[in-house]
């Protein structure tokens, strides 16, 4: 049984990744954020216009930890995203189109109309269409990952993401073990944004962290800040490699604050403003703005022009 710790647990020490590509890998994560964050905004424009039917769940606040997962992956690799995932889903390689043709309901999305605003995926791509039940996705990548093994195929990884709510299910349970069990490459993400909707961590969980649950299943746990981008980059890039490598399932937890509602149609007032004001509410995309002017990474120009490029 291998112990949950605060990072990364490795006799072999961290893997060092280049400067150069360091930053880069920063600078396009940023990127995709900005992008998912500015598209958030139009959807969520539309949806109070009355131009958008369903739900809007946005991202605001968890991109950091979604696209480190999206972009720590590569192709033909699994990914299940959640409804706020929007950063995440860019990096992994969804087409813009598909987030907007699919809000609208077009038959040129890739559910042709047909389904939910949040359902969306790729599958024969890697891209799982979300299943609402929460926790319901671990199930389904660890059984994509099972029919793999059985095929022969290695090298790839699953990666599916979570709230912390969705820890609470029996789809959590039975999808994490039976990866444990199986030693499947899957990464397991959670966003321990400190509301299942508005039910607070205290009221979910009795244990001092959900990454300790990784003790109990025998799995490598890893915590990290989700509000630094480069920590998030850094511990799930790290967790998918080692999955990649054969160290079996890989339970990450960030710690963060989700920045609005449960969906656009929540006004989160039962968030404590204390937590507003905590570390826990910082909002993951400035703080990725400043580590890049205090890096001489790019200046207030660059970014500028970054984001009227986005808007565009």
């Amino acid at each position: 049984m291998v112990p949950a710790v605060e990072a990364r647990p490795s006799k072999a020490g961290p893997i060092q990744p280049n400067p150069d590509t360091a930053q880069r890998t920063y600078l396009d994560a940023y990127r995709w954020m900005l992008l998912a964050r500015i598209v958030e905004e139009r959807i969520a424009s539309l949806y109070r216009g009355g131009k958008i039917t369903g739900g809007v769940f946005l991202g605001k606040g968890q991109e950091a930890l979604s696209v480190a997962t999206g972009i720590a992956l590569r192709k033909g690799d699994v990914f299940a995203p959640l409804i706020r995932d929007q950063a995440g889903r860019l990096a992994f390689g969804e087409p813009l189109l598909d987030c907007t043709r699919t809000y609208m309901g077009s038959r040129l999305g890739p559910m042709r109309g047909r389904d939910g605003n949040v359902h969306r995926g790729r599958p024969r791509e890697g891209l799982m269409a979300m299943v609402s039940h929460l926790g319901a996705m671990i199930p389904v990548v660890a059984g994509t990952l099972l029919a793999r093994k059985f095929r022969g195929i290695a090298g790839t990884v699953g990666a599916t993401c979570i709230g912390d709510g969705g820890t609470s299910t029996g789809a959590f349970h039975e999808g994490l073990n039976l990866a444990a069990v199986e030693k499947l490459p899957l990464v397991l993400v959670v966003a321990n944004n400190q509301y299942a909707y508005s039910t607070p961590t205290d009221r979910q969980f009795a244990c001092h962290d959900l990454v300790d649950k990784a003790i109990g299943y025998g799995v490598e746990g890893h915590s990290v800040d989700g509000t630094n981008l480069a920590a998030c980059l850094e511990i799930v890039g790290d967790a998918v490699a080692r999955a990649r490598a054969g160290g079996g399932p890989q339970l990450v937890v960030a710690s963060l604050l989700r920045l609005v509602g449960h969906g656009e149609h929540d006004d989160a007032n039962y968030i404590d403003p204390a937590l507003r004001e905590s570390t826990l509410g910082r909002d993951c995309l400035r703080m990725a703005e400043q580590h890049i002017l205090q890096s001489h990474w790019a200046d207030a120009d660059a970014l500028a022009s970054w984001r009227d490029a986005a808007t565009a």
